[in-house]
């Protein structure tokens, strides 16, 4: 069986694909091709550690961009003419200071971290108002059980590298400069595995679903972000894990706006309740009914606030207001007696009533006297 070379035909993606499509591919490839699923077939085993290579390239952003660069000779022992000979930038000034000044200050090298991860969680209004406790589950790549993160099969363990003795770094001679840049047998690791854990394959890690709780608490905003130190993804062979970032996300509300601590409602009422006044009940997010009187008069796109009805502060004492703003609606269905009642007002009025509206037509009437 001859497999493709190029890391991106190995994992099925295109070049420009990003980070979740590029893992989503190898988790399906792994499952298809893992040795457990396909006992004693040598080609799936070949693929299963070829896609595994590339993965483990491919989602590593300095690593991918190497090898965007100069292909797989970014990572062979003095192969290839590019920078990848030299290190990092850093590197160079790290190693050259480093010469003079007794040890230099260059990077630890050795297993990685873990990688952060992001879990976007929706919650409703009422989720924020009150605090909740909830559940969410996730896919990461958690410690392998069976080698406890070490890679190295049960019952054994890794060896210190023969070739950087254990230091993780190896250095060359540049011309008039010494050189540090990662192992390239161990990989900067300092050890090497001669035979490694069957379930993770020497990674020290295994994808796993895991089943997290999240305390919400009182008063959180769209885009509050929680930390959750730790559960990110597992780090390389024991190294420690990364955390995992959860973003929240208001779902809309059916009756209230959310701004900071302050609550906006939009309350229609009768034109007779607006001429007369009289009072609307609206409930609150903690189930309390807030009574709001309405003035005599008043018009369309007025807000009256209820001090305290809003949102709790975050982390803080206190609660916002509660704003109502009146739409004044205009009946569109009337009873006979209804129109017959309105006719009568109407032949009382004087224009007193509505000073804006005359105010209005008379502005109308002496423009067209003066055009005319």
């Amino acid at each position: 069986m001859s497999l493709p070379d190029d890391y991106y035909e190995l994992l099925e993606v295109e070049r420009t694909a990003d980070d979740g499509a590029i893992k989503s591919s190898y988790r399906k490839l792994a499952m298809r091709y893992h040795p457990d699923k396909n006992p004693g077939c040598k080609d799936s085993e070949a693929r299963f550690k070829a896609i595994s290579e590339a993965y483990d390239v491919l989602k590593d952003p300095q690593k991918r961009a190497a090898y965007n660069q100069y292909g797989k000779a970014a990572f062979q022992n003095g192969g290839g003419a590019g920078p990848q000979d030299f290190g990092g930038f850093s590197d160079i000034f790290d190693n050259i200071f480093g010469e003079f000044m007794g040890g230099g200050r260059g990077r630890q090298r050795g297993p990685q971290r873990g990688a952060d991860l992001r879990y976007d969680l929706e919650i409703t209004l009422e989720d924020s108002f009150h605090g909740k406790e909830t559940e969410i589950r996730v896919e990461v790549s958690a410690v392998c059980d069976p080698c406890g993160g070490s890679g190295a099969k049960p019952g054994t363990s890794a060896k210190t590298c023969g070739t950087c003795g254990g230091h993780g770094k190896v250095r060359t001679q540049q011309g008039f400069f010494v050189v540090e840049r990662p192992c390239a047998s161990c990989r900067g690791a300092g050890q090497v595995l001669s035979d490694p854990c069957t379930t993770c394959r020497g990674s020290g890690r295994v994808d796993k679903e895991k089943t997290l709780s999240v305390n919400i608490p009182r008063g959180v905003d769209d885009g509050t972000r929680i930390r959750l130190s730790g559960e990110g993804e597992a780090g390389e062979r024991g190294a420690p894990a990364g955390d995992l970032y959860i973003f929240l996300h208001l779902e809309r509300h059916q009756l209230f706006q959310r701004e900071g601590t302050t609550l906006f409602a939009r309350a229609p009422i009768s034109f007779t309740t607006a001429a007369l006044g009289g009072t609307i009940t609206v409930p609150g997010l903690d189930r309390t009914p807030h009574e709001i009187r309405i003035p005599a008069g008043i018009q369309s796109g007025k807000q009256l606030r209820q001090r305290g009805a809003g949102m709790p502060v975050l982390n803080g004492r206190g609660t916002g207001d509660l704003v109502v703003q009146i739409e004044v609606e205009t009946p569109t269905k009337l009873t006979a007696e209804q129109r017959e009642l309105l006719e009568a007002f109407r032949k009382t009025e004087t224009g007193e009533e509505c000073p804006q509206t005359a105010g209005f037509f008379t502005k109308l009437k002496n423009m067209w006297d003066e055009l005319t």
